[in-house]
């Protein structure tokens, strides 16, 4: 009795699919690519700025929940302070450059 290729052809077939995803995503977001990566900039840099915004003197109605995520934002801060047009960092605390 001749071994069946039942079980290596849904393996083949998931590969073949997954790399058709890949370049159709490639494709349709291709010419979308610097609009997308600016409004995700954006947002992050209103997420910086909500996390920061107590220590930056503006009053944050939600840094009881913010201020737990400082400590994971640090890696970041220092590129988001840059692109902000802050040659070097805003709060005393926080000596990053």
């Amino acid at each position: 009795m001749e071994p069946s290729n039942k079980a290596v052809l849904p393996r083949n077939l998931k590969l073949v699919f997954r790399r058709i995803g890949e370049q159709l995503e490639a494709y349709y977001s291709g010419p979308y690519r610097s609009a997308l990566a600016r409004a995700e900039r954006d947002e992050e840099d209103l997420f910086m700025l909500l996390v920061y915004a107590e220590s930056l003197g503006i009053p944050n109605p939600v840094s009881l929940y913010t201020l737990e995520l400082q400590p994971l934002m640090l890696e970041r801060f220092h590129e988001w302070h840059q692109r902000m047009g802050m040659e070097r960092s805003p709060l005393d605390e926080m000596r990053c450059c």
